[in-house]
């Protein structure tokens, strides 16, 4: 009996050694949907207001992840937060983008096991939302958030766009910022072009489980040669606004072009009409107070694109 129990024990002994000499399996990233919201700064909140919530039409909500903090609604799952401008802030308007995520946590965790620095901890809002916050190789704020379980409907019958298609952001190095976004987080190629047939300006890279995308806007000048990060010297306020900037998807920019002039929607700083850009597709620019674009944009192309071909489906409303 005593030889049973030992050979049993031996076995069990074997066994937990054996697991424990296992390599661990690789953690699996979760889903990363699209873009959540951009939040930004402002240094005059009742400007800010009406321009968001007259101009662009969004709905006006508490800010469960920051009680100084407000949210501009355009659908249950995508908004812009407005801060207010903290000191030192300077000319930058931009406190961080965000991304949908299926599971907070486990992206978090995600991120831990490829080294990269990530909380120890993910936040919880009082919405039911998690979320945590990281730095991009630039320093860019990077924030992931997993929305709550049970979204309420929201009605928002005079916004100007119900999707948040691309948010775009000052880069330096298309090169390092590549290391974060494609190679860890599996970011995918969209679109690329520029200004000037031969140079790259802008880099659209699509969300690894979505149609959204990021756009890099690359930049050149003192304090922005790769591997440099923060504001160059010789970027304004006003420039810096144009680079760190949000889209809104629209079936046809001239019709909500059409729908904000005869609603005598277009006051404060706006381009004088619709255009189409380099990608082919129809776009109207507008500024918030401080700057920050809001870019109507067409979901798809109605002339061919410059500089390169586009490399995967659109989003749609």
């Amino acid at each position: 009996m005593y030889w049973k129990f030992m050979v049993a024990a031996s076995l069990v002994a074997f066994t937990v050694t054996a697991a424990a000499q296992l390599p661990d399996k690789p953690l699996a990233r979760p889903k990363i949907t699209g873009i959540s919201h951009l939040a930004v700064y402002t240094s005059n909140p009742a400007a800010t207001d009406r321009y968001y919530r007259e101009i662009v039409g969004a709905i006006k909500l508490p800010d469960p992840e920051d009680p100084k903090g407000v949210r501009y609604a355009l659908s249950a799952t995508q908004f812009i937060e407005v801060l207010p401008l903290p000191d030192g802030a300077g000319i930058d308007r931009l406190d961080h983008t965000a991304w949908n995520t299926d599971d907070a946590e486990a992206l978090r965790r995600y991120l831990g096991s490829k080294s990269w620095k990530v909380p120890g901890q993910i936040e919880k809002g009082a919405d039911g939302s998690r979320w945590f916050t990281v730095k991009d190789p630039e320093g860019n704020k990077v924030e992931f958030v997993q929305p709550p379980a049970q979204l309420k409907p929201l009605a928002a019958p005079a916004v100007i766009g119900h999707h948040i298609i691309h948010a775009g952001f000052l880069v330096h190095s298309r090169a390092v910022e590549d290391t974060f976004y494609r190679d860890l987080l599996g970011f995918r190629p969209y679109w690329f072009g520029g200004m000037t047939e031969g140079r790259i300006d802008w880099v659209s890279q699509q969300a690894p489980d979505g149609h959204d995308w990021l756009e890099y806007m690359l930049t050149s000048g003192p304090g922005s040669e790769p591997g440099g990060s923060g504001i160059p010297a010789t970027i304004s306020q006003q420039q810096l606004g144009v680079l760190d900037h949000l889209s809104i998807g629209e079936d046809s920019v001239l019709n909500a072009y059409k729908v904000l002039q005869d609603g005598n929607r277009l006051t404060g700083r706006h381009d004088d009409q619709p255009k189409i850009g380099k990608d082919g597709k129809g776009q109207f620019n507008l500024y918030d107070p401080d700057g920050v674009r809001v870019e109507l944009m067409n979901f798809h192309a109605t002339e061919k694109p410059c500089c390169s071909p586009f490399t995967a489906d659109d989003p749609v409303e």
